[in-house]
This record gives structure tokens, sequence and C-alpha cells, in this order.
């Protein structure tokens, strides 16, 4: 899903398009408070339009926080388990704040539409973000859906809910296409090594003499 910013939201779950804002990658995507606020509305956590005017470097620096949490407790459970000191702060994250409530207000087009009461709180949207990341690990089923990118070099973590349970890269337009132009590129120069190689290696005909095994190939084409 593409996104201001070159945010994504593709990963299945709030936690991991907050992670996806760094990890696997080496730039830096919430850059300041206006990238928060696309952030926040293309997440799903607050409707779009809500005013998100008191989001400031100080909201930045607490999401970037959660986000080096939820790295760390995720890949740490993919690989055996999270440290307990960092599971301590993932828990005070969920209980610090109350996540904002939703209304159903009639829209100009007389569909409903979802918004909220009131301005909403930084410790409020962190404690959304907390719990989906708890909800996720403790939910064997959607525990057992988590991929890590088998992309170079990438480290992103997504949910794997594709038919068969096939899917490699957290995107095939990005590391998927990387792989396949890297694979081409390694067959391009395997196929180059041994076309020298064999060039070098005469062989010898009873009626010309020396002739090459490239020249035997361009004359069997």
């Amino acid at each position: 899903m593409a996104a201001p910013c070159d945010l994504r939201f593709d990963c299945g779950r709030v936690c991991l398009d907050l992670a996806a804002t760094a990890d696997g990658t080496a730039v830096e995507r919430l850059t300041g408070p206006d990238q928060l606020r696309a952030w926040l509305t293309g997440a799903g956590l607050v409707p779009h339009g809500t005013p998100l005017d008191g989001v400031d470097s100080g909201w930045l620096g607490h999401f970037r926080a959660l986000r080096e949490l939820l790295v760390r407790v995720v890949h740490d459970e993919l690989r055996g388990g999270a440290d307990g000191a960092d599971l301590a702060l993932l828990n005070s994250a969920a209980a610090a704040g109350q996540p904002p409530a939703p209304s159903a207000v009639r829209a100009a087009d007389g569909t409903l539409a979802r918004a909220l009461s009131g301005p909403p709180e930084c410790a409020g949207l962190l404690a959304v973000v907390a719990r989906d990341a708890i909800g996720l690990l403790t939910d064997a089923v959607a525990r057992g859906q988590l991929r890590q990118c088998e992309g170079e070099s990438c480290t992103l973590v997504y949910l794997d809910t594709s038919r068969g349970r096939r899917r490699r890269w957290c995107s095939s337009e990005v590391c998927g296409n990387r792989e396949r132009v890297a694979r081409h590129r390694r067959r391009t120069m395997v196929l180059r090594e041994e076309a020298g190689g064999a060039a070098a290696d005469p062989v010898t005909s009873p009626v010309t003499g020396p002739v090459t095994a490239a020249e035997k190939f361009s004359a069997g084409r």
C-alpha cells in the first residue's frame, strides 16, 4: 500500500507497520512530526481528518522509542524469547494510556463515519500499538504467521497470510525484485566465467587442429 513519505502499511498488523518505519531499512521514515501524523492516519489509529495539532517532537521521540522496543521484542521472540525487561516495558506502554474512544457520526453524504470525541493523547495511541503487539505475540495462530523477509540485508517482519504460507519477501516489488535482479546477475556472471574458461581450453581436431570449446559451441548452434 503506497503512502506519503514512503510509509508502508502492508505488514499485517499496526505494531509491525510501526516497526517497518525503521526495521529492514537504513532510512528513517519518521523524520518529523508531519511524517508521524501521516503514519497515525495511514495506520488507522485516528480517522482521516482528525486534527493532530498536538503532535510534536515529544510525540515523535515516544513513538520512535516504542518502535525500537517492538523491533527488539519481535525479533527476539522469533529467535526464541524476548528479554523480560523488554516485555515489562511493552506491558507498561499498553497500560500507560487509554486508547481514544471512537464515535459514529453522520457524514455530509449521509453515511456513517468514525470520529474521535476529542483530541487523541500520545499515551493513548502508544497504548493502541503496544496492545496490538501483545495481542499478536500471545495469539498462537497469528504468531505462527510471523516471517522475516528473506531479502538481502532486510530484517523487516510481516504476517504471512498468503495461500500455502509461501510469501518470502516483505514486498515483491522491493525485496523480491532486488532478489530477482541479483539472481539474474549471478547467472550472467557464471555463464561468462564458464564461457571464458571454455575458450581457454582448446580441443584438438583431427582435421583442423586445436579447436576451442567455444568454437565447438558456435558450430553446433
